[in-house]
């Protein structure tokens, strides 16, 4: 529990840890309510945190960049694994999204501008 004196009353959030929090409520099967309670804050001031961060025109999500077991493929341009999608994308929900090496760079550009 936090326990704030003086003139002010309210808490002041740092921008990196309203960046923890919100990731924190977008990850897989989290629940707002126990992100609310693990660090201590209003579930009204994270669902407006996370609406912020929907709005903003530069909002940036962590990227892995994974090591796949497979054979590369030597004819292509930068090696690329022969079994294995070049883009995958964990989206809200569980849900999934796989580009392949080959796509068109077109469809490519129309399906990430669809997800924006």
């Amino acid at each position: 529990m936090t326990v704030i004196s003086g003139s002010e009353r309210r808490r002041r959030w740092s921008a990196a840890e309203r960046e923890e929090i919100v990731l924190a409520s977008f990850a897989p099967g989290a629940v707002i309510a126990e992100v609310a309670r693990q660090f201590d804050v209003s579930t009204s001031l994270i669902y407006k945190w996370r609406r912020d961060a929907q709005q903003s025109a530069a909002m940036f999500v962590p990227a892995v960049v994974a090591e796949d077991e497979g054979s590369l493929v030597p004819d292509v341009p930068g090696g690329v694994l022969a079994d294995s999608p070049a883009i995958r994308l964990d989206l809200a929900g569980g849900t999934t999204m796989s580009i392949a090496a080959t796509a068109p760079a077109r469809l490519v550009l129309a399906v990430l501008r669809a997800l924006r």
